[in-house]
């Protein structure tokens, strides 16, 4: 978890910078790109005997995932790190759970557990206060 979150600081704040003199799409084109090799030998490793059990929606999924997520998202995503300054942006994105919360909730009529709700406040205290010691 500690490399995952290492790997992804590191690459948000690269990937700021580096759009700053590129453009926000090309970084996540190069991105994609370089990761291609790894990508590719991850899915030949864990590919499934059959494609039977796959369904549309899976299938939808994946492309929603792919397009929206991958492509489309990280190219606003590194355009906002540029103009709103990655400490200031990259904090922000700490509010997601609560906001993924909130929004599950009024949209999706999904149940919130308090614990859920105790987490992502505790998330909250500790973006204000790493906002407020900056």
């Amino acid at each position: 978890m500690v490399a995952a979150i290492l790997t992804c600081g590191l690459g948000y704040a690269e990937g700021a910078t580096l759009s700053r003199r590129l453009g926000s799409w090309q970084v996540i084109w190069w991105a994609l790109l370089l990761s291609l090799p790894f990508m590719t030998a991850t899915a030949l490793i864990t590919l499934p005997e059959t494609w039977r059990e796959a369904s549309f929606s899976a299938w939808s999924g994946l492309v929603y995932v792919s397009v929206f997520s991958m492509m489309v998202g990280f190219i606003f995503w590194y355009r906002g790190l540029v103009l709103g300054g990655i400490s200031g942006v990259g904090q922000l994105q700490l509010l997601q759970p609560f906001f993924g919360l909130l929004l599950a909730a009024v949209f999706l009529g999904e149940p919130v557990a308090w614990g859920m709700i105790a987490s992502a406040a505790a998330v909250v205290v500790c973006v204000a206060g790493a906002k407020r010691f900056a």
